[in-house]
Order: structure tokens, then C-alpha cells, then sequence
């Protein structure tokens, strides 16, 4: 089709008249129409010298014919058309906001020639679409299926192809590490968490006085039914750590992992007390030393964070928290100028009535409660002045509370979700190998693929419309 006889090319026009042609609509152009839009694709055929400067504009032409050809889409040509000819462009209907920003892109046409009459509901349902994409890309982002997650998760499991007794270790590391996986998974679970529960329960009745012991010397001894259950945990917690450890795919992960650190956490205090004791003698012989060790055995109540490891809820207020950093921040800065506003509003008030007023920073503990809704009741103002204020500071609180709340409360639905869909991913594990995971077809390839068996198809014009449809 390309005649590349550049001689038969005139600029100029002898007859003013040039032939487009777009997707099989053929329409004639006057040099004068297209000359009024220098700027335009279709102005700037006017000034081409070369072959390659024409191809740049156009997919294919004809020298001898005077005719452009281009694969677009021949409805929206007809806009193109009545806008070298009126100079005003007007909105197509049948195209999303997006498909008629890109086709006016391509023939270099700018929005200021938008007409009046399709201006103003051009920008609002391109408005409307940005916040709509918007809410998409944010919700796809915390919740469907988790891509990066997912991907890293098979990245681990390929791991296991390359050691000893893989598949073995693999399915091991599977039931240990999500509840869902399998029903011995649930078992272990169920296992773990009564223990986690048993250690608690363990701890807390040892703080009171009738189970609390004394020997000969006055010292408090341990129960030792209580004490044999600590070991019971402190066993069962060991096994749990070592066996993550020894069946981790990636050690450098395990590591960083909170829910690894936090199991760590749990069995170092009995570890560390346990040494202390018995290289350098019970707490009331160590001084200041055992009180450090009292500290240790106090961290032992962090073993109630391993039933985040068993919970979708607990990990999803985890990563809540974690990617809430900025509305936790803006909820502790609305409270801490609420708090010192109100507190010296209370303090101006109520400083001659001995009520509890006495300074600043002790009305600060009033607004503080206050302003969280808590209201202890142990400082209360007396003057009508006082009372305003409280008013203010408690109806406040409610509002500062409220606002980032939402939001903290809208992400936490999204990685609840988003936690839900990667726990369904590690069931289905088993399902597909994870080499495969990139090898599966897509609905665009099927339909491609299909197209170039069967002789239907005439261009590739043909095949785009049909698996892009218009929107």
C-alpha cells in the first residue's frame, strides 16, 4: 500500500482535497479545514516532507490516492470531523470518560474545545470516574487476594523443592503456620491455643495468696502444681519455636516475622530467670538483680500475643495498627490539643474550690478521661463554669474519637479481608504446583487464541474490538 515514489507528494494540494480513511469509514477533508488546526494529527499530515514523518502520524497511506489510513474507531471520527468543521467538540455517549480522553489524545485535540453544552458533564464523569477508580484500586489493593503476599508465599514453597525431604517439610511448615490448611492444622491449633490459655490462667492464679507458698525461711515458693504446668507450656512453646525454625523456608523471614519474634519473646524470661536461679540463687538473695528477674517473669504475659498466630482477627488489628500510623497520630494530636485546652479552661475555673484543680497538669488526668468518654468520676468540677466546660470537653471527645475511627475501622475490614483471601490461598496450595502459578491462561490469551484459529478475523482492528469492548 506504502508507495514510497515521494514525488507525487505535494505539500500544497492542487485541489485542496485529501482522503482519511478510519477504520473503513472514508471521508474527504479540505487542506483549508485542516490548516485552521495546525497542532492537530491531522493538521500536521499537512506539513510532512517524508515518508517517515507521515508513517509516524498515520498506520498506513496511499501517495497516488491522497489517502490516510487509520485504525481507530470510525464512530468517534465522526466527532473528529464535525470539530475541523464547527470547531467545537462534542462528548460521545457510547464511550467511557477514559476511552474519550485517550481518543481525543490521539488526534490532538485538546478539552478546551469541548462545546458548553458537554463541558461541564465531561469534567464531572471524569471526576466521578477518578474517585470510582479510586475506591477500586484502594479496595483491590487491601483485599483481592493479596498478589504480592501470595507471590512471596509461592516464592517459599519453591523453596522446599530443593531440600531433602521437601514435600514432607512443606507440609509440616503448612499445618503449623495456618489453622485452615488442613484438619490436623486445626488440631495443633487447638492444641496451641489451650496451652497459651493454660500458661495464662497458670500466672495469673500464682499472683494469688492462696496458692503462693512459703518455705522454712519465710521465701515464697511456687505451687507445685502450678510449677509443673509452667514447664508443661514452657515445653510446648520450645517445640513450637524449634520447629518453626527447623522448618522455615527462609530464615532471614523467620526472623523479621512479629508472630516468630513474639515466640521467641515468650520463652526467653522463663529461660533467663531459670539460669539466674540456678547459677546465682532465688530473688531475695540476687538485690536489685531480682527485680529485673521479677520483670522477666511479668514479660511472660506476652504470651497471650500468640493467639494472634490463631486468629485472623488479632493479625488484621495488627496490620490495621500498622498501616494506621498516620490516623493513630492525628487521633493523639486532636486528643492532646483538646486535653490542654480544656484542662486549662478547668483549671481557670475550678482552681479556688479544692476540688482536685489544683495545677495544670493535674487537670490534664480530668480531660484525658474526659475527653475518652471514660469519666472515672474521682475529680468532677463544681462551678457552672467547670460544668460548661466539661460539656465541652466530653461532647469533643466524641467527635475527635469518632472522625479517625472510621478510617481506622474501614482498613481493618479491608485486611480482615485481605487476611481471609491469603489464608484460602495457602488451603489451595496443594491444588497447583507453585511453578505453575504463572503458566495458567488468561481469559485475554483464550480469546486470542481462538481468534487466530478460526478465519473470521480479518485485521487486527477486528480482534482489539472485540476483546476491549466499548464502554
Amino acid at each position: 500500500m506504502v508507495n514510497k515514489t515521494l514525488h507525487y507528494w505535494d505539500p500544497a494540494f492542487e485541489d485542496g482535497v485529501i482522503n482519511i480513511n478510519v477504520g473503513g469509514l472514508r471521508r474527504r477533508l479540505s487542506s483549508s479545514a485542516l490548516s485552521k488546526f495546525p497542532d492537530t494529527r491531522l493538521g500536521r499530515l499537512l506539513s510532512c516532507d517524508s515518508e517517515e514523518s507521515i508513517l509516524q502520524l498515520c498506520d498506513d497511506y496511499d501517495v497516488s490516492a491522497r489517502e490516510f489510513y487509520f485504525d481507530r474507531n470510525p464512530g468517534f471520527f465522526l466527532y473528529v470531523l464535525h470539530f475541523y468543521q464547527t470547531g467545537k467538540l462534542h462528548v460521545m455517549e457510547e464511550l467511557c470518560v477514559f476511552s474519550f480522553c485517550q481518543e481525543i489524545e490521539y488526534w490532538g485535540i485538546n478539552e478546551f474545545f469541548l462545546d458548553s453544552c458537554c463541558s461541564y458533564r465531561y469534567h464531572e464523569r471524569k471526576l466521578e470516574s477518578r474517585h470510582h477508580n479510586w475506591d477500586e484500586e484502594s479496595e483491590v489493593s487491601s483485599v483481592d487476594t493479596s498478589p504480592d503476599e501470595i507471590s512471596d508465599f509461592n516464592h517459599d514453597l519453591l523453596h522446599y523443592t530443593t531440600l531433602r525431604c521437601g514435600n514432607l517439610r512443606k507440609r509440616l511448615w503448612l499445618t503449623m503456620e495456618n489453622p485452615g490448611y488442613s484438619i490436623p492444622s486445626k488440631l495443633f491449633s487447638f492444641v496451641s491455643i489451650s496451652v497459651v490459655l493454660v500458661s495464662i490462667a497458670t500466672m495469673c492464679i500464682h499472683s494469688m495468696e492462696e496458692y503462693q507458698l512459703v518455705d522454712e525461711n519465710g521465701n515464697t515458693m511456687d505451687d507445685p502444681v502450678l510449677e509443673y504446668l509452667e514447664y508443661f507450656c514452657i515445653s510446648w512453646f520450645t517445640f513450637e519455636v524449634t520447629a518453626r525454625l527447623l522448618l522455615a523456608p527462609d530464615l532471614k523471614k523467620f526472623f523479621k516475622h512479629p508472630l516468630n519474634l513474639i515466640d521467641i519473646v515468650s520463652v526467653l524470661p522463663f529461660y533467663f530467670t531459670f539460669l539466674v536461679d540456678v547459677t546465682m540463687g532465688k530473688e531475695p538473695e540476687l538485690g536489685n538483680l531480682g527485680k529485673v528477674v521479677q520483670v522477666f517473669r511479668l514479660m511472660r504475659i506476652f504470651r497471650v500475643l500468640k493467639l494472634a498466630r490463631h486468629s485472623t482477627g488479632l493479625r488484621s488489628l495488627g496490620a490495621t495498627l500498622k498501616h494506621s500510623y498516620r490516623e493513630v497520630g492525628i487521633l493523639l494530636l486532636y486528643l492532646a490539643v483538646g486535653v490542654s485546652v480544656f484542662s486549662g479552661v478547668a483549671y481557670t475555673a475550678e482552681k479556688e474550690e479544692d476540688v482536685g484543680f489544683d495545677t495544670i497538669p493535674a487537670c490534664w488526668w480530668w480531660g484525658t478521661v474526659s475527653m475518652t468518654t471514660v469519666g472515672y468520676g474521682d475529680v468532677v468540677p463544681v462551678t457552672i463554669a467547670g460544668k460548661l466546660a466539661a460539656s465541652g470537653c466530653i461532647l469533643g471527645g466524641i467527635l475527635v474519637v469518632a472522625l479517625p475511627i472510621t478510617i481506622i475501622f474501614n482498613k481493618f475490614s479491608h485486611f480482615y479481608r485481605r487476611q481471609k483471601a491469603l489464608e484460602a490461598a495457602v488451603r489451595n496450595s496443594d491444588k497447583k504446583d507453585p511453578e505453575d502459578s504463572d503458566n495458567y491462561p488468561s481469559q485475554e490469551s483464550e480469546i486470542l487464541s481462538e481468534a487466530f484459529q478460526r478465519d473470521d478475523i480479518s485485521d487486527h482492528g477486528d480482534l482489539t474490538r472485540r476483546i476491549l469492548p466499548i464502554h
